[in-house]
């Protein structure tokens, strides 16, 4: 049974000895050669994804006194970070050879970041939970102030350090008040206790209401999303898109478990509260994203609205909703990292190429590039025959099925809202003429080229054939107590 408990937990024992392995060997690595250390990084991926194969399709199972859960949910989520993390290591290469920042440690923090979203994941205990909140969350603090020399740099990792220790606090004390009152931290055992009682005690309700706060920050959802913009735009671009995509999809699935296996009796409660910060977080995030000059800054406010599209699926709490849940996470991702790819290969020597009139005229210069980021945006803006409209209509299908068709009508209405700013990024690129000073981009490294192209396909696919998406994503929900 040991040996079957190990073998279990293979892919996040590859990460962590993947990651120990490149601290060791960044001081015996010489400069020229650092980039070895992104390739081993994204071999370490590629291993941990297969040895999670024989997971899927398993009876569900628990180990580590049901601390640690093994189903076709935690191995879904899993399989997503490490490929969130793979491409994000590969597409880092060239970027931190160029930034003068391409040491070990960086992707040793990417591996040691990919392990704690996956046990968040796979997590039954609110106490796993917190230790991989706080793995996932030391490894971006450093990560998003990695270019020690950049004031934005440092300036991002010490706003997410110091609002993160907050949101930490928060979340820590309303597992101790739930501690407090159903003496356990296991999901089932709080789900059981809690039911055995004629009503909930308030201690319950306060832990969950502090739950949802800690959870907020992680995901930025209004109005625990001020560290969002700041942080996106200092950050190294790469670090970026890692946190647009992965920590908010380790955040709902983390959230998903926690609200539907250890408080379903409170589904009432959560999903009325969840109902309003979903319309706060999308309203607020595409009408500020309006405002922006800044990609990165625009691309934040972007990430903030798409976490309330998400919320309207767990509103729903259906079968339906969680599968949509689950499949507009992989179109988030995709069309995210598109969008971050182009960004990261057009911003230059000091990641500073990253205003609205920097793209102007980039459908001449670079046409592919442009063609490729068009297609992201139009994506994110829900266009049909893209991954990112067949996503919100399974979300707002969810809904209505359940009966927030007010609450689905505010999501296609904020759709429409953001049209305007995704859109206007295309006109700069197709219909203004470039600066005199501006730079001519350069030469889009292979690795880019490579993921841009498997991104775009990706979009269109999912767009035009979902099918097989949705069923996995369909075949990774878990039972609904």
């Amino acid at each position: 049974m040991m040996t079957l408990n190990i073998l279990l937990l293979t892919p996040q024992i590859i990460l962590v000895l993947a990651g120990m392995v490149l601290m060791l060997l960044e001081p015996f690595t010489a400069p020229g050669q650092k980039g070895l250390m992104g390739r081993i990084a994204v071999l370490a991926t590629i291993i941990a994804a297969f040895n999670l194969m024989p997971q899927w399709g398993i009876q569900p199972r628990s180990i580590l006194q049901g601390m640690f859960i093994v189903d076709n949910f935690s191995v879904f989520f899993q399989w997503l970070f490490l490929i969130i993390t793979g491409v994000c290591a590969f597409s880092s290469i060239k970027f931190n050879e160029r930034e003068s920042i391409n040491r070990g440690e960086y992707y040793a923090l990417l591996l040691f970041a990919c392990s704690g979203m996956s046990l968040m994941a796979a997590s039954g205990d609110l106490i796993l939970t917190f230790l991989g909140i706080e793995i996932l969350s030391i490894a971006t603090y450093i990560l998003a102030g990695f270019k020690r020399n950049d004031i934005r740099s440092n300036e991002s990792s010490l706003k997410y350090f110091l609002l993160g220790s907050f949101a930490t606090a928060i979340l820590l004390y309303g597992i101790a008040l739930i501690y407090g009152s159903t003496g356990s931290t296991s999901y089932q055992a709080i789900r059981e206790v809690s039911l055995m009682h004629e009503s909930v005690p308030s201690t319950t309700l306060i832990g969950m209401a502090l739950l949802l706060v800690g959870f907020g920050f992680k995901v930025a959802l209004v109005p625990f999303h001020s560290w969002v913009p700041d942080v996106y735009e200092g950050a190294p671009t790469p670090v970026t898109a890692f946190m647009a995509v992965g920590p908010k999809a380790a955040g709902f699935a983390a959230l998903l478990r926690i609200l539907l296996q250890a408080f379903p009796f409170l589904a009432d409660d959560w999903s009325s509260i969840l109902w309003l910060l979903s319309i706060l977080t999308m309203t607020l995030g595409n009408v500020v994203a309006v405002l922006q000059t800044n990609v990165k800054r625009m691309l934040a406010y972007s990430a903030i609205a798409h976490a309330g599209y998400i919320l309207v699926g767990i509103v729903a709490s259906s079968h339906a909703g969680i599968s949509a849940v689950l499949f507009y996470l992989v179109i988030y991702t995709v069309m995210n990292l598109l969008a971050f790819s182009i960004v990261l290969s057009l911003s230059r020597a000091g990641d500073r190429n990253v205003f609205l009139k920097d793209y102007a005229g980039l459908a001449r210069k670079a046409p592919l590039a442009a063609a490729a980021l068009s297609l992201a945006l139009i994506s994110l803006a829900g266009i049909p025959l893209t991954g990112g409209f067949m996503g919100k209509f399974y979300l707002f299908s969810a809904a209505i099925e359940k009966g927030y068709v007010g609450l689905a009508v505010i999501g296609v209405l904020n759709s429409v809202v953001s049209v305007f700013y995704y859109f206007r990024l295309m006109i700069f690129m197709y219909m203004k003429e470039p600066d005199a000073e501006t730079p001519e981009p350069e030469a889009i490294s292979w690795p880019v080229q490579a993921i841009v192209v498997l991104e775009t396909i990706a979009v269109l696919f999912l767009g035009v054939y979902p099918a097989p998406i949705l069923a996995l994503a369909a075949h990774s929900t878990f039972a609904l107590k």
